[in-house]
């Protein structure tokens, strides 16, 4: 049986080492498929016109193929080139939500996400997309320091 691991990534250094650290876990599972999630946060909250909602959509189309073009497929290639079975996947919405569907979408056994470096007051007022999805995620969820 195949096991499965939901990465989360951002384009950055933290998402290096959740990626880093997911392949490690898939060298010692063996059989293993990783799939790279990149999620834009988005919220539906907002009220627009028809003309305005039409751009909106527009535009969310074109992220989506940006954040493909230059997030997750050069992650893609790296974990292929390595030897590993990958694919990606990116949504629009709130982070931990999305990565938490993904999961259960994807039939995960764990979430792999990097704890961010980012903090100060908001973080800690309001809570962190780890935190969220650490106390919520449907799977089991490993953060990388």
């Amino acid at each position: 049986m195949t096991a499965t691991l939901v990465v989360g990534i951002d384009g950055g250094g933290t998402g290096n080492r959740a990626l880093a650290h997911a392949r490690k876990l898939a060298k010692l599972i063996g059989d293993c498929e990783i799939v790279v999630a990149f999620v834009i946060e988005w919220s539906p909250f907002s009220f627009h016109s028809a003309e305005e909602n039409a751009i909106r959509h527009k535009r969310r189309e074109e992220e989506i193929s940006a954040a493909t073009a230059r997030i997750v497929e050069p992650a893609l290639a790296m974990l292929r080139e390595a030897g590993f079975a990958a694919r990606g996947v990116v949504r629009h919405g709130n982070v931990a939500d999305c990565l938490n569907d993904i999961a259960v979408e994807e039939g995960a056994d764990q979430i792999v996400v990097a704890r961010s470096s980012d903090g100060g007051f908001a973080a800690r007022v309001f809570g962190s997309v780890t935190a969220s999805l650490v106390m919520t995620a449907a799977v089991p969820v490993t953060v990388v320091g």
